[in-house]
């Protein structure tokens, strides 16, 4: 009765299309977690997911306000005060899902939750703060649930475990005071490491209204691994000695990818019509300042940091489905997401209006198309004081409104 009743209600399809609309939150996140998969009816599917998301931030008024280590591109006020900041990127998700007896259903499934890749180039007046910045991660999943009758539908407990891997690298101007072209380079940061994490929550489920709601906590990963190198062999330290060329030595630290929970509600309001919604909390305040240092610290083998400053994330959605025939669906959301930045950075709030279709050609395939166009909302970023020292003092710029667009395929095969 129940599988009929789902089938009834296909409506709740369409609550799990809109990824794409929360594709471009705060902090480092790129797709974060999706479980939805999990509730699929058919005792056993498979679903492949590719979102495109293209944000165009730029930055204006550029202006380098740390003379110590140069002025701008060339360290003596060269480069532009203008510059595109923001690189579009792909976060593709598979998952394929089980249903092992009446109450028990597994899935395993690979995403990309993490991600940043800002590329204003070494052109701009803030070299000596950025150049290229990019962040990627690879999660590794398996959750399962056990379900059981209570009133007219049924509880589920949820539960699982995810392996993450997460790398990236910085690319910035190091420049001396006195800039002499054969002093000056780029430095890098380079790291990876990786950790394990869990999930548990709970929903209930009355499939003949197409109704759940779900909870679900996601544990922090713990990368206490961090490692990697900086690499200066393309600048010399000036000494009174002459310059002496730097090296490339290996240096260690750690960070938290950050826990999260959400709810997430879906029912049936009319003959062919449903309301959906969900509520996410992202715990990004823990990435503050992340030191990254040698073993043995030296002038000429320094220290670094990623001055991140983040704020816990929000990011709510609200939507509407309808079933048009039996072969297709359709829905729209606006996605409110804040902003994770506290004055250092670009990440301020994001709406974003989503639409999507869905087409069921037989009973054991669905194509989902889905499209999203949002608003970076503006802001700026320049020196900001934490925990009594100041940070961001290299540059200071501002922003406008900026759009961001995306664009999500999925194919689903039940059987």
């Amino acid at each position: 009765m129940a599988q009929i009743g789902m089938k009834k209600g296909v409506l709740a399809i369409v609550a799990g299309m809109l990824v794409v609309s929360a594709a471009h939150a705060g902090g480092l996140e790129r797709s974060g977690y999706n479980i939805d998969l999990l509730f699929d009816p058919s005792d056993y599917a498979a679903e492949a997911t590719a979102t495109y998301v293209n944000p165009q931030r730029e930055l204006n008024n550029v202006t380098d306000i740390n003379p110590a280590n140069g002025i701008g591109s060339n360290g003596i006020g060269g480069g532009s005060t203008t510059v595109e900041d923001t690189e579009s990127y792909w976060a593709p998700r598979i998952g394929v899902k089980a249903g092992l007896g009446d109450s028990i259903d597994c899935m395993a499934d690979y995403s990309q939750p993490w991600g940043a890749h800002t590329n204003p180039g070494k052109n701009w007046m803030g070299a000596n703060d950025n150049i290229e910045t990019k962040v990627e991660s690879d999660n590794y999943a398996a959750t399962c649930s056990y379900k059981w009758e209570m009133g007219p539908g049924f509880v589920r407990v949820i539960g699982g475990g995810f392996y993450q891997e997460v790398s990236g690298f910085k690319d910035r101007l190091v420049a001396p005071a006195i800039a002499v072209a054969p002093l000056t380079g780029i430095g890098r940061l380079e790291l990876e490491g990786d950790g394990w994490g869990w999930r548990a929550g709970v929903a209930y489920e009355i499939p003949e209204y197409a109704m759940r709601a779900s909870l679900v906590y996601n544990s922090k990963v713990d990368l206490d691994n961090l490692s990697g190198f900086i690499d200066l062999t393309q600048f010399a330290f000036p000494t009174p000695f002459g310059p002496i060329r730097g090296t490339k030595y290996d240096v260690s630290g750690s960070a938290s990818m950050p826990d999260s929970l959400e709810l997430k509600v879906q029912s049936g309001i009319a003959p062919n019509w449903l309301a959906f919604g969900s509520v996410k909390w992202t715990d990004w305040s823990q990435l503050q300042v992340l030191e990254f240092c040698p073993a043995t610290v030296s002038p000429l083998t320094p220290c670094t940091s990623l001055d991140l400053l983040y704020r816990d994330g929000w990011t709510i959605t609200g939507g509407i489905g309808h079933k048009f025939n039996d072969q297709w669906s359709g829905a729209l959301s606006l996605t409110w997401d804040r902003g994770t930045s506290t004055g250092v950075g670009t990440q301020t709030d994001t709406w974003t209006l989503g639409t999507g279709v869905s087409y069921t050609p037989t009973e054991n395939v669905e194509l989902r198309l889905a499209g999203a166009v949002g608003i970076l909302t503006s802001g700026e970023s320049g020196p900001t004081t934490h925990n009594g020292e100041v940070f961001g003092d290299e540059v200071t710029y501002d922003f406008d409104n900026d759009f961001v667009g995306a664009i999500s395929t999925s194919l689903k095969v039940r059987f």
